[in-house]
Formats: structure tokens, sequence, C-alpha cells
């Protein structure tokens, strides 16, 4: 199990690069996180051949241990819509009891699903990595721990305490930390690991031993700083860190908005030479961008008015009316339409940002899907994908139509949405440099990168291969190994 002294400190990362590191010994491997709280969701098939979601990290785990992902792996899937109310997804399905209920009260009724899922998981596999959530110290929360050494008492689990040396108080966090747990479960930490660290490492004496000294645990190993690994930040940490590899060719905005999801199938434009990303808070961040991205949002009428508050909407009308391109994702194309209608009380009315004559209106069911699509005739920037094949995925609520439809007179201006991909999931405006999608994982799909940018990024596979090489070389001999052995 991969615990954290906080969030950030790559308890993702790590866990990612162990799955791969113990595929490649030959044996079976499954991650498993028993809670996530984030808005990168992703689709598994469920057993009634539906879909069912589960968190981005554990999704991207799963391919790192050449397993398919499972529902099981992340029984417990908490999508924030506002700063005190999640959505609450149990074993891949929206709960609507659980996401009334208040969180402390949560815990005992989703224990024997995760329990459940964890023992299955278990069962088939050689190596389950387990990931933990925050700190398995905030004492505040231990009572109602369903994530962290509750898990780990369950499964008996051999665990790494990983900790960012490069925010400072890495000795303190890690003693401070191993301190505030009772003896059953210090005795479950195995090893310490110093992660992000930039400089000589012998500069470190005597810390490690005294720590030792101090615990009764090892420093297993000193990770040293990697920027580029080619793997989201953890949970989709908006990092700031807008380096592009090569000569900036094209620079791509953003928008920060506060409840982003999906923000992770932005990683691959990262991984394109000469292609820099800016997470866009301010009108100043649009500046100078080629494109402006509207990404998808877990609350899209919120979403929208912040995106006002910033003056956000101007400067993306500004970069609109120079026809340069507009891009809206999921969410983003429903503040690119005319209005947004809620007579269901899900996520509020109100008015788009008017670059595309479109229309949505929010119902109750959520439409989750795997869908593969071919792009029809497309002008103006985004003219490359014509005809280009592409898989993705399709989570969203709301139903877009062409306004259009209920204002025939609009025709006559030339006002109008050209649809280009079928079944509703995308429409460009009439000039041909804003355009609107439903699908996720574009970016994801080396067709659609070749067709945009005459490039590609590194295939996941390699980046996987990647961590696991660096883990590999960066711990201590046989610790990786010691973990899994039987006592």
């Amino acid at each position: 199990m991969v615990l954290g002294t906080s969030s950030g400190a790559s308890k993702s990362w790590l866990t990612t690069a162990l799955c791969r590191h113990y595929a490649r010994l030959g044996l079976k491997v499954a991650p498993f996180k028993a809670q996530t709280m984030s808005n990168n969701a992703r689709l598994v098939a469920a057993p009634d051949g539906a879909c069912s979601e589960i968190g981005g990290g554990q999704y991207v785990q799963a391919l790192a241990a050449r397993a398919e992902p499972d529902a099981r792996m992340n029984p417990l899937l908490l999508k924030p819509g506002a700063d005190i109310r999640s959505q609450v997804v149990l074993m891949g399905q929206v709960s609507e009891a659980l996401s009334r209920m208040p969180w402390r009260e949560r815990s005992e009724d989703v224990w024997s699903a995760i329990t459940a899922a964890l023992d299955a998981l278990r069962a088939e596999n050689d190596v389950v990595v387990i990931e933990g959530a925050g700190s398995p110290a905030e004492i505040n929360l231990q009572a109602n721990d369903v994530v962290n050494m509750r898990v780990a008492r369950h499964a008996q689990a051999r665990c790494l305490l990983v900790t960012d040396i490069d925010r400072g108080g890495a000795f303190a966090h890690l003693c401070g930390t191993w301190a505030l747990l009772p003896p059953e479960e210090q005795a479950l930490i195995r090893g310490f690991v110093l992660n992000r660290f930039r400089g000589d490492a012998s500069l470190l004496a005597p810390g490690p031993q005294m720590l030792l000294d101090l615990t009764g645990v090892p420093v297993v190993a000193t990770l040293p700083m990697w920027w580029q690994h080619g793997l989201p930040e953890e949970d989709g940490v908006l990092d700031d860190k807008t380096r592009a590899s090569g000569a900036v060719t094209k620079t791509i905005a953003v928008i920060a908005i506060p409840r982003i999801s999906h923000l992770d199938e932005f990683q691959p434009l990262r991984n394109v030479p000469g292609v820099r990303l800016v997470w866009a808070r301010t009108p100043a961040d649009c500046a100078g961008a080629d494109w402006i991205v509207l990404p998808g949002s877990r609350a899209t009428s919120a979403d929208l008015a912040w995106l006002r508050a910033q003056g956000l909407d101007q400067a993306v009308a500004g970069h609109a009316a120079q026809g340069r391109a507009v891009l809206g994702i999921c969410g983003g194309l429903q503040m690119l339409g005319e209005a947004l209608i809620d007579t269901q009380g899900i996520d509020g009315n109100a008015p788009g940002l008017g670059l595309l004559p479109l229309v949505t209106a929010f119902e109750a069911d959520k439409t989750m899907r795997h869908t593969q699509i071919r792009f029809g005739d497309l002008a103006g920037p985004w003219k490359a994908l014509s005809g280009t094949e592409a898989a993705g995925y399709d989570i969203h609520q709301g139903r877009t139509a062409e306004l259009v439809a209920q204002h025939p007179a609009m025709a006559a201006k030339g006002d109008v949405a050209r649809a280009v991909l079928p079944g509703a999931l995308g429409w460009q405006n009439a000039a041909g440099n804003v355009l609107g999608v439903y699908l996720h994982g574009l970016f994801e799909d080396p067709r659609v990168l070749h067709a945009l940018f005459g490039a590609s990024a590194p295939t996941l596979d390699s980046v996987f291969d990647g961590l696991a090489d660096f883990v590999q070389t960066h711990f201590e001999p046989d610790v990786l190994e010691a973990l899994i052995r039987k006592d």
C-alpha cells in the first residue's frame, strides 16, 4: 500500500509505477483505491453490459498493471459539485441516497462494499497495489476512515509512506505521520520514500539514520525530481508547469474553472513536442494563445458564472471574434451555446456565451458510453480533423440541440451550427473557428494528435515502462521484491 504524508505527495504516481513494475515480473496485478475524490472519471464495463464509473487514476493504474479496468478497483468515487457537496458513485453507479447522506454517517454503509471488492481482487491476483488518500494521520477523520489505515489493517498491507521533500519539512512530515498512528498501524509501515528531491543525496545524511533511530522505519528510496514523466498530475492537480518540449509552436490555454472535470485528458497535449499548455484563470493568461479550450465541468452553470466574474467570457469572445480557435468539451460545449435550461434542479439556468447557436436542457438521466466516431467536414482551424476517426468516451447530463430548429430566421443570418459528429456529439460555427464536442479523450487518440499537430505523444505503455525503470533504479536493492514476498 502507498500512503502519503499529504495530498500531492505522488501516491498515485508511485502506485502506477509499482503496478507496472510488478506486472513486468510476470505477476497478475491489480490496483485498488477504496475512495477517490475526483472529477476525473473513466468508464469501465459493468456486469450487465452497461457502463460504470471509476476514478481516472485507478483506470490508468489498471492499464499500467496490464489489467482490465474494473469498478472493484475504485468502489467509492466522490465527484465534487460544490465545496460541501459531492455526487457519490458506489461500485460504478451513482447513489442518490449516499449523495444525500452526511459524510461521517456514510462510512459504515460503504465499508462492506469496499472490503468485498478488495477481497475479490486479492483472491484473483498475485499482487494488489493499494493507494491511500490524503494522509493516514488526519486524526479528525480516523474514526470514519475507509481509505487509509482501516484498509491497511483489513488487508495487513505492507505500506510505504511517501513525502514531497521539495515542500520542505520532509523528515518532520514522515516522523509526525508515523507518530500519530497507533502501534499496530505503525508496524505496517515498511519504508519511507523521499520524493521530488533536487541536489546531492549525500547531503540528506544523517537525516535518514536519525529517522530510523526514532521510528525503526528505513528510508527505502530517494526519488529525484522528475517534471515530465508523462502521467497526468495526481487527481488532476493544476500544476502551473508550462514547459514545452522543444521550441514552442502552439500555445493552448485551458480555462481552469473551479469544478473542472476530466482534466487528465489534456496530458497528451503536454507531451506533444512544441505544445505549451497554460491553465488560464485570468484574461491575461489567455493572451497570445493559439487555442482557448473550455473543458468539462461538474457544475456547468456555476463554472460559467465564475468565468464571467473573472472577465474570461470577454477574453473567449474576443479570441473567437478574431477568428482564432475555440474548443469546448462536454460542459465547455454547453457553455458555448445560447442558454442552459434546468427544469429538474440539476445544474441551474444560465445564459451561455453565445458562440454556438445551441441550447442545452439538463435531464436527470446521465449519458455514459464509449464511442467510436468519424469527424465530418470541418472548416477553419479545425479543418485538419475532417474525416479523422477517433475513440473517446461520453459522460454528461443534458441534451443539446441546434437553436436554428426553433428559430428558422437565424439561418438567414448564417448564424447556424454545423453538426460535425454524429449523434448530437459535436458542432462547429459557420465561421469554422469555434468547435464544441461532447466526447472526452480525443487527445488520447494518436490519430487526432497526428491530424492536429503532425506529431505524436509517447504512448501510455512507454510511459508506464519509464516509471517502472525509474523506481527500479532508485529504490534500495530488494525492497520492492521484499514487499510482496511471503513471510
